[in-house]
């Protein structure tokens, strides 16, 4: 049977996270196997008084998690709130109680909010938060274990399981100092960069028994990839449009997952095309990429975060002449399908404890919105939207160089002559009337013809003039 999780906060403030945990549980492959959640805004209307159904519902829970935040909430006669009545009923009956406080400061607070996580603070230990990944990783944290105290649980999850042989000797003070100044600056991360690595692993949830975790040294390992092989991204670029040999340039990097997420972004950005504008809005010339490295960024940090670590497969980045694609091992969670992806939806997250301080890093930027970041940043581009898919077993994200793709170019009604040369000026970037006629065999007259068919069509553009005319793809779709 599983163990009821009663949620307890004010509902108009934490009305996001109320929903996150919800879901987080309801969608996580392990905690959905021993625990459900009550949330009051998914009872059908009833005529029983609100606090009634609070206070019973307490009772039937095995676990009050309590969401503390700015505001008191409504008082009753006594002037106390709703939240601080139903934390008490579950103190009265024994219950489990996980405190989780928003926020890294009590500033602002609601002065007998203060007073309550006072209260609460002098009874149990409560745990802070400021972002969705930080309270979904410490509410997996806490609820791991409580599966291990009372026996249910008799393995850990990976990213929270001891790595066989690593020693807190193996993690690096100097990772660690980095990651905490980065924290700090991005999130307002509470801890400063002269903390212990020691203390710095146990307020992340990254030690098992006092041994670094699988995620501990993911993230902060001298070397990750004596513990964990397969950790690496393996970059490769092609200059047609299949995985065909001689490779020209390959590329495998080790490291901490920080690490791989820097390296692999530069080898994409260093591959793909770029145009610099003038000084004529200010003093440095913008720098513009024919792929949003934002999204080149979000597509390798979530096969990064995401991956199965208990495969034998690595991460792979592949630029081709026509799009770039990063594979993962891992499939999708049930609850999620590749259409979900595409509008707001629950986040999930396969190992939630290294996603957390890629998240301080400013690594990630908020939970359940990667792939909508990234659709929206190739719109705005003006390239055609991410591509997401599962193929044997892992998970391919997809994006498209040119907004010219095939299924694009079929579409425009083009003879064979027109549609080769297309092909041509998307990869040699230029074409002329002389090498259109190299290319399909056309006399001059047919190439003219052809070629101010396709300007007017909006496939291709007229560069210069006279015997120096050459035509360029748009960058954007006209």
């Amino acid at each position: 049977m599983s163990d009821r999780i009663f949620i307890s906060s004010v509902q108009k403030e934490l009305q996001d996270e109320r929903r996150t945990v919800r879901d987080f549980v309801r969608g996580d492959a392990l905690l959905r196997r021993f625990f459900n959640v009550f949330l009051f805004e998914d009872l059908p209307a009833s005529d029983r008084r609100a606090d009634d159904v609070y206070l019973d519902e307490v009772g039937r829970c095995a676990i009050y998690l309590g969401l503390l935040g700015n505001e008191y909430g409504s008082e009753d006669a006594e002037g106390i709130s709703p939240t601080e009545r139903e934390f008490d009923a579950a103190t009265a009956r024994n219950k489990v109680r996980l405190i989780f406080v928003k926020g890294s400061t009590d500033e602002g607070r609601d002065p007998k909010m203060r007073a309550f996580i006072s209260k609460a603070g002098g009874q149990l230990i409560r745990r802070r938060f400021t972002g969705i990944p930080e309270l979904t990783a410490a509410l997996y944290a806490s609820l791991v274990e409580h599966l291990e105290r009372t026996g249910k649980l008799r393995r850990r999850p990976f990213d929270a399981s001891a790595c066989p042989e690593a020693s807190l000797e193996d993690i690096s003070a100097e990772k660690v100092r980095w990651f905490l100044g980065s924290a700090r600056r991005e999130r307002k991360y509470p801890l400063g960069e002269d903390t212990p690595p020691a203390e710095a692993l146990a307020h992340l949830n990254l030690l098992d028994r006092g041994q670094p975790s699988h995620a501990a040294v993911l993230l902060f390992a001298g070397h990750p990839q004596r513990f964990l092989v397969t950790s690496e991204v393996k970059c490769l670029h092609f200059h047609g449009t299949e995985v065909q040999k001689p490779i020209p340039s390959y590329q495998v990097y080790k490291g901490t997952v920080f690490d791989l997420v820097d390296q692999a972004v530069d080898f994409v950005m260093s591959k793909i095309t770029r145009s610099v504008g003038t000084r004529a809005l200010g003093p440095q010339a913008p720098v513009e990429y024919e792929l949003p490295r934002e999204a080149v960024a979000e597509a390798i940090v979530n096969a990064v975060a995401h991956r199965d670590y208990a495969s034998s497969a690595s991460v792979q980045v592949m630029l081709f002449a026509d799009r770039l694609e990063v594979w993962n091992p891992g499939e999708l969670p049930p609850e999620l399908t590749l259409a979900q992806l595409r509008v707001p939806h629950a986040s999930i997250p396969r190992n939630p404890l290294l996603s957390e301080p890629l998240f301080l890093a400013h690594y990630i930027e908020r939970a359940g919105t990667g792939t909508l970041d990234m659709i929206a940043l190739c719109r705005e581009a003006g390239l055609p939207e991410p591509e997401f898919r599962q193929e044997g077993g892992q998970f391919v994200q997809a994006l498209w160089r040119d907004w010219l793709t095939a299924d694009v170019l079929a579409s425009m009604g083009l003879n064979e002559r027109q549609t080769k040369v297309v092909v041509a000026a998307q990869r040699e970037r230029r074409i002329t009337n002389q090498r259109y006629q190299e290319v399909t065999g056309a006399g001059r007259t047919t190439a003219k013809r052809d070629l101010d068919d396709l300007v007017r069509k909006g496939l291709l553009v007229l560069m210069g003039a006279g015997r120096g005319a050459y035509y360029e793809v748009p960058r954007k779709r006209p």
